[in-house]
């Protein structure tokens, strides 16, 4: 089904999704109830596995919900399956799969609601028969446990991107955020990358070293994302893109999702990310099972991510950031990773996945065009899942 035609079928479930535009013009409260509504990544399955939160009900903390979910008008969202990197081996393959069943139970209990997307032509369908059509992604190649098979196992079971690497360097890859052991990717992680080509599944260089992106994607023969980085121009972070990688970026095809986290987003804040990383990545908990579990759920208790602050940065700061990577990648490169349920401070004004219309409101006021919104708010992530999964 063509985009166009899809969001025509969509477009009376998306018109609710306009209530926060408030006194924005009519405009903005039109373009965003037709836009796709990809949101590149989200941590909110953790919160279901370690909290219990029903997703059904509008919460009265974290950032996503189903209700919410519909009244920002996302009705794409990544969720990740993400295991701290203190998991190791086999304890980060079984803490994934205990993700992907609590995913699975939100699928159940809400049939009518929300399903697994696991193609463009799905996604497609599923947002025609006003439902949110859900994306799984592996947040850190170390879930893989060195084993292309268990790579392979993912993509059976639905997930269909992974990031190459978390906090921390892995055994394969470099990591942003901390010392290089590696130059970038080991052989052993381009055979990863061209695995994932083979089997449809998308390379995800957020988090990824310098060396380990430009190694990535010179292996890569298909586009690779950058599911939720922002601008190094803007907020001299690691974490983010310098002006280079994103002209790289461009030329491979692929697509980067603005970060939401203030921190990646304003100077102000870039302290605190350092902190709260080099703390995450002193955790060695010599620890398995039941007892590894409960120190996870612990840390993540302690983290601030269900209870979220505002920060230093604003919507205008979100804009700024997305104005610059389409100055720099092209309008055809850029969508958003907002990072939700994964960061410990959000931009005012843009709190939690509900206020997605105000940064419609504000693109439209900067002067980007409708079908130029289409592009960012879905319509280039949804390209390139068409080209690396085929359908």
């Amino acid at each position: 089904m063509a985009l166009r035609k899809l969001l025509v079928l969509g477009g009376s479930w998306m018109l609710g999704a306009c209530a926060s535009l408030g006194q924005h013009p009519d405009e903005a409260r039109r373009i965003h109830a037709q836009v796709l509504g990809v949101d590149a990544h989200n941590d909110t399955v953790q919160r279901v596995l370690m909290s219990h939160v029903d997703l059904g009900v509008h919460l009265p903390d974290g950032s996503i919900d189903l209700p919410r979910l519909r009244e920002g008008g996302v009705h794409v969202p990544f969720f990740a399956l993400h295991v701290p990197m203190y998991y190791k081996g086999a304890e980060a393959v079984r803490r994934t799969l205990d993700l992907r069943d609590a995913m699975q139970s939100v699928f159940d209990k809400y049939p009518d609601q929300i399903a697994l997307a696991t193609s463009a032509q799905e996604i497609e369908r599923l947002v025609g028969e006003k439902k949110i059509a859900a994306v799984l992604t592996i947040e850190g190649g170390h879930q893989i446990a060195d084993d292309l098979a268990v790579l392979r196992m993912y993509r059976r079971i639905g997930v269909i991107s992974m990031t190459l690497t978390h906090f921390k360097n892995n055994h394969w890859a470099d990591s942003a955020t901390a010392p290089p052991e590696h130059g970038g990717l080991t052989e052993f992680g381009r055979q990863v990358v061209r695995e994932m080509n083979a089997i449809g599944m998308i390379v995800d260089v957020s988090h990824a070293s310098d060396k380990t992106f430009y190694d990535a994607l010179d292996v890569s023969t298909k586009p690779v994302i950058a599911s939720h980085s922002s601008c190094r121009s803007i907020c001299d972070f690691p974490r983010n893109m310098s002006d280079e990688m994103l002209r790289a970026l461009a030329r491979n095809g692929g697509v980067v999702g603005v970060n939401f986290y203030s921190a990646y987003l304003n100077q102000k804040d870039a302290e605190e990310a350092r902190s709260l990383i080099a703390k995450q990545n002193r955790l060695e908990p010599d620890l398995a099972g039941a007892a590894l579990d409960e120190y996870s759920v612990k840390q993540h208790a302690a983290s601030g991510e269900e209870h979220p602050k505002t920060g230093n940065a604003t919507v205008e700061d979100v804009v700024a950031c997305i104005d610059h990577a389409v100055k720099v990648a092209g309008i055809d490169h850029v969508g958003i990773g907002a990072d939700f349920d994964g960061i410990p401070s959000v931009p005012q004004g843009l709190e939690d996945v509900s206020k997605m219309a105000s940064l419609t409101a504000a693109l439209l006021k900067r002067g980007y065009t409708e079908a130029e919104i289409r592009k960012i708010m879905g319509g280039n992530f949804l390209r390139v899942i068409r080209a690396v999964v085929g359908k």
